[in-house]
C-alpha cells in the first residue's frame, strides 16, 4: 500500500517492507512518536514552538536528541538488533557539512516483533523492516541507536 509521501523521498521503502498503521496526523511528529507521544510535536527549535524535555539543550544535535531520549531512560547502545526485554530506538541524521556530525532528522522505535515503527513527518505512521528502509535524501541514515528495558506502556504501538 502506498502512502501520501513522495516515493523519491524514501527510495528504499518498498511495498514489501512496510505497512501503513495510521492515517496522516499533524498533531505529533516522529520524534514524539518514538517517545510514545501522539498529542504534541517534539523538536528543539529555539523559538520554543516544539515541546522539548526540560533541562535538555534546545539544539539540533545528536547529543541533544540522545539527552532528550535519556530523560525517558534510553541510553546509547551498539546496534539495532532485536533483544528480548529491550526496547530500541534509532536516530537518523543527514550530513550537511562533511566535517560536521550528522544533523538529527528522524527517530524510529523497534517493536517487540523486531519491526520498526515510524511517523513520517505529518503523514502516516508505518511499521517497517529493516530500520534502514527509510534511508534516503530526507532522513539520511541511522546515526545512532539507543536502548532501555522494554516498557509495558508501549503496548499501544501497532504490532
Amino acid at each position: 500500500m502506498s502512502g501520501s509521501w513522495n516515493p523519491s523521498d524514501f527510495p528504499e521503502l518498498t511495498q514489501d517492507n512496510h505497512t501503513i498503521t495510521s492515517v496522516a496526523d499533524r498533531h505529533y511528529n516522529c520524534i514524539a512518536w518514538a517517545a510514545g507521544e501522539t498529542t504534541r510535536k517534539w523538536w528543539p527549535d529555539r523559538r520554543n514552538i516544539g515541546w522539548w524535555p526540560r533541562g535538555v539543550q534546545r539544539a539540533e544535535t545528536m547529543g541533544a536528541f540522545v539527552e532528550a531520549y535519556g530523560t525517558l531512560g534510553f541510553r546509547l547502545c551498539f546496534d539495532g538488533s532485536l533483544e528480548p526485554g529491550v526496547e530500541k530506538l534509532a536516530i537518523f541524521g543527514r550530513t550537511i557539512q562533511p566535517d560536521k556530525p550528522p544533523v538529527p532528522t528522524h527517530a524510529a522505535l523497534q517493536l517487540e516483533s523486531g519491526q520498526w515503527t515510524s511517523k513520517l513527518g505529518d503523514l502516516e505512521d508505518i511499521s517497517h523492516a529493516p530500520v534502514d528502509a527509510l534511508n534516503g535524501p530526507i532522513y539520511g541514515k541511522v546515526a545512532c541507536y539507543l536502548s532501555r528495558p522494554r516498557q509495558n506502556a508501549m503496548a499501544s504501538y501497532p504490532r
